[in-house]
């Protein structure tokens, strides 16, 4: 019976004592506040207390408004909104446009918009489209918030010298010279102290400062300022509260519907796209957390949206500001140790008891404290890392004409000027193609960069028909688009030329080009293997000298064959070894005979490094030719990265210690780029101990500087099939005691205790084999496996022993022992299995050492 055809209602098997996917019943559930919640609710309405009272005075709106918003931002949107951690209340980011609606309208008809821009918000979160406001460039938000931050921080500086605020920013600039030459004392003794004590509070040093350091800063300088002004009897204009029964409430919106509708729409423009923005950030915040936190929910983006609505509805109606998300409340909830939204909601009704109960402490609070909190706050909204990053992604322009908006024509014709520029920006890059013509060597050289659309058809027929008639012509695409008609311009002038007698060659990084090459490797198609877009040639073998073996000319079989012959050479267990230390060596094609003493086994025989004086190869081209390859596919993807990096300095994650075996390429097993990676290769992958005369303490030192100086979260050590080193120690072919030997042979007496770890391992095992007496023997230790597979040789088995091996010498470095002992660093042993490309990893509580197959991961999940 199928599994979604219903059963029978009498059915005995399908009766339920509660309904499916639901809790048993219970008793009545206890509602339960955790303690960090609590202690997160405290952190937060400190910080909110005052700078709730500060945006309210910033506006010119009743000082209660601010105190209203708080509260049903943190009650209302907490327990609606999608982003549990995220801590809703009047937003700096909303101060410009509410005060110029204040202005205009009036209090009671601001209360009104802020209703209907409510509405609209609900309408947003039904309509599921909280994920399109993301589309927004961020330097359009980040240009809005520092427009809003200027213009912040020039109303509020006259409130700081003592006086009174204009309407305009061009306005309090004209006016700031006479406000100069009429300073007001106090109030700017109260401004100076409350600046400083927010600058310096969280730079106390010591244990002290760890420990003062826990109560916000706002709250210390408001707190310090309102005590210095009431001890030393400073007279100066301070918070006046009226009686709530007095508080104005919103009223039906009076005025031109033109410009009701810009209202509501920038009001919910401006509090929709600051709420996401900051649910976005707090899914980072709490994803950077240690997992010992406690888990919480990914933000919901249209319930986010849904419950900012309801909150700016009931705010308006009861006579409050604006709500949105807030970034230095929803920080502040996260560092905390916040886990859920009852932090959010416990900090709204810490809001209205201080509402209610403490009026007489929060009328001694000067009007020169608060404004200015509120201008260091604009001016914080003026960040230089987000300058930075526009700078980074060249759009410094977009950024400035929306700054310039906000602050000299409002929010609304600022973020309009910033949509327009930004477009006109992407359609610049669309279309700006650069389309080049040169002659070199009798071949004519079309180069295009940036993307080819109909808009430069005109430009690249011109010059492809600058190229004469039978002549050769590379066309070089420099671009990720095309569209139809520049393809067919292409595509038509390459039939006409071709069938004129002339030869085209268009390459790029569009998958499936041929990629043009010198004339020495005429004949040669290169096939990506990599997403690096390198490429191997297969070239057609030299023919070898008479009475060459041409098995040991073309080198055999690369990579290991479980099911092959058996080398033939000493100390060889399989046929990669047998290949590895043939008596030949191949070199671009010509065969070199193997020179000096050579090890049986060894990684790399002793030989002739290049082809003979007479090879037809030069030196060099082979690494002439990849070089020019990576300057012009692969340098063009990569320059913007490398140049971060290269400003920014390298902060990698990992150190990756492995063999230096050719066919081990870090980056590509382990999907790194460029700056992720650490690594340290030498033969064998070995780790040296601390002290050991070696004659060499590079793999020490780059250890130290990896762990004390670039502070690397991880370090790995990587094995990898038909390692010669191995085949070498099985071989005895590393120098013994008291022999001097070769710097080779004298390397690999550092993997001569992994050796004897497989040793000890077999006859341990052997003698509880054959022990038939009473005495107790040792119990063996189990050898280091692969899971699902058995062991393939002597090598292998040899091969695993020295990753857990080196694992145990790395333990005994003292930079390793210090990270491992404070929990910064995690130790990692890998196999790679070259011939079948995949990978083990060593699991961390196995028995023995357990090497399991890295299997797919969701990597959306």
């Amino acid at each position: 019976m199928s599994a979604c055809v219903p059963a029978r209602a009498d059915s005995a098997r399908t009766k339920h004592v509660h309904p499916p996917h639901s809790p048993p019943p219970g008793g009545s559930r206890r509602f339960r506040v955790a303690g960090a919640d609590v202690s997160a609710a405290v952190a937060v309405f400190l910080i909110a207390l005052p700078l709730s009272l500060g945006i309210a005075l910033a506006t010119g709106a009743p000082l209660q408004a601010g105190l209203v918003a708080a509260a049903v931002g943190g009650i209302v949107a907490g327990r609606i909104g999608g982003c549990p951690l995220q801590v809703s209340g009047p937003a700096a980011g909303l101060t410009v446009v509410t005060a110029d609606l204040i202005q205009r309208y009036g209090w009671r008809t601001t209360c009104a918009i802020t209703v209907l821009a409510g509405l609209a918000q609900l309408g947003l979160g039904c309509l599921r489209v909280a994920r399109s406001a993301l589309a927004v460039s961020p330097a359009i938000v980040h240009g809005m918030l520092a427009g809003i931050g200027v213009t912040i921080a020039v109303a509020q500086l006259h409130i700081v010298l003592g006086g009174t605020p204009q309407s305009s920013v061009p306005d309090n600039l004209v006016a700031l010279p006479a406000q100069l030459a009429n300073l007001h004392p106090a109030d700017l003794a109260v401004s100076v102290l409350t600046l400083t004590l927010l600058l310096l509070w969280p730079r106390i040093p010591g244990r002290a400062g760890q420990v003062l350091g826990r109560l916000p800063a706002a709250l210390i300088a408001v707190a310090g300022a309102t005590a210095v002004a009431a001890l030393t009897g400073l007279i100066l204009p301070k918070v006046d509260l009226p009686s709530w029964s007095s508080h104005a409430l919103a009223a039906l919106p009076d005025g031109p519907v033109l410009g009701l509708v810009a209202a509501v729409l920038t009001t919910t423009l401006v509090c929709s796209v600051q709420s996401l923005l900051g649910a976005v950030a707090v899914d980072k915040l709490v994803a950077a957390r240690p997992a010992q936190a406690g888990h919480v929910k990914r933000s919901d983006l249209d319930r986010e949206l849904l419950g900012q609505g309801a909150a700016n509805i009931v705010s308006g109606s009861l006579g409050g500001l604006p709500v949105a998300g807030v970034a230095v409340r929803s920080s502040a909830n996260v560092a905390a140790g916040a886990v859920s939204r009852n932090s959010t909601m416990l900090h709204g009704i810490l809001v209205v008891i201080a509402a209610l109960l403490l009026v007489p402490a929060l009328e001694l609070i000067p009007l020169a404290s608060l404004a200015a909190l509120v201008m260091a706050v604009g001016l914080k909204m003026v960040s230089l890392n987000h300058i930075r990053t526009v700078t980074r992604h060249r759009e410094v322009l977009v950024y400035a004409v929306t700054t310039g908006g906000v602050v000299f024509l409002g929010v609304l014709e600022g973020v309009a000027l910033g949509i327009a520029v930004a477009i006109g920006v992407a359609l610049h890059r669309l279309t700006r193609t650069r389309i080049t013509h040169h002659e070199a060597e009798g071949v004519h050289h079309v180069h295009v960069r940036g993307q080819l659309t109909f808009l430069a058809v005109p430009r690249l027929s011109r010059l492809l028909h600058q190229v004469p008639q039978g002549a050769d012509a590379v066309v070089e695409l420099d671009g990720s688009f095309m569209d139809h008609a520049a393809y067919e311009t292409l595509q038509d002038w390459q039939k006409t030329h071709t069938a004129q007698g002339g030869s085209v060659d268009i390459s790029g990084r569009r998958p499936g080009t041929r990629i043009s090459e010198p004339a020495e490797t005429e004949g040669c198609r290169c096939r990506p293997w990599t997403p690096w877009r390198n490429h191997q040639c297969d070239r057609p073998p030299a023919a070898p000298p008479p009475g060459t073996d041409r098995q040991a000319t073309t080198g055999g079989t690369r990579g290991r064959s479980r099911s092959g012959p058996v080398g033939k050479g000493p100390g060889t267990a399989s046929g990669t070894a047998a290949a590895e230390t043939a008596a030949h060596k191949t070199t671009g094609g010509t065969t070199a005979p193997a020179t000096g003493p050579s090890t049986p086994g060894a990684p790399g025989t002793p030989g002739t490094p290049d082809g003979p004086a007479g090879s037809a190869r030069p030196a060099g081209g082979e690494l002439a030719r990849g070089i020019s390859a990576f300057h012009r596919n692969t340098a063009p993807l990569m320059r913007r990265e490398l140049a971060r990096l290269a400003r920014e300095g390298q902060q990698p994650s990992q150190l990756f210690l492995t063999c230096a075996d050719s066919r081990v390429v870090t980056s590509m097993i382990t999907s790194s780029g460029p700056g992720d990676l650490f690594v340290v290769r030498n033969v064998g992958n070995f780790v040296p101990l601390p002290g050991q005369e070696s004659g060499d303490d590079s793999v020490a030192a780059a250890i130290e500087y990896a762990v004390d100086v670039l502070k690397v979260r991880s370090l790995t050590v990587c094995g990898h099939s038909g390692c010669g080193a191995m085949q070498a120690l099985l071989g005895a072919g590393h120098a013994g005691p008291g022999d001097r030997g070769t710097p080779l042979q004298r390397w690999l007496r550092h993997g001569l205790p992994s050796l004897d770890r497989v040793h000890a391992d077999a006859d341990a095992g052997s003698d509880a084999a054959d022990h038939t007496g009473s005495r107790p023997r040792p119990r063996p230790r189990p050898r280091p496996r692969l899971a699902g597979r058995g062991i393939a040789d002597a090598a292998e088995q040899l091969c695993l022993a020295n990753v857990v091996q080196q694992l145990e010498h790395l333990r005994a470095h003292a930079s390793v022992a210090r990270a491992l002992r404070s929990g910064d660093l995690e130790l990692h042993g890998m196999y790679f299995d070259v011939g079948e490309a995949q990978s083990y990893l060593l699991a961390q509580d196995a028995e023995g050492g357990v090497f399991e197959l890295v299997q797919g991961i969701d990597l959306t999940a």
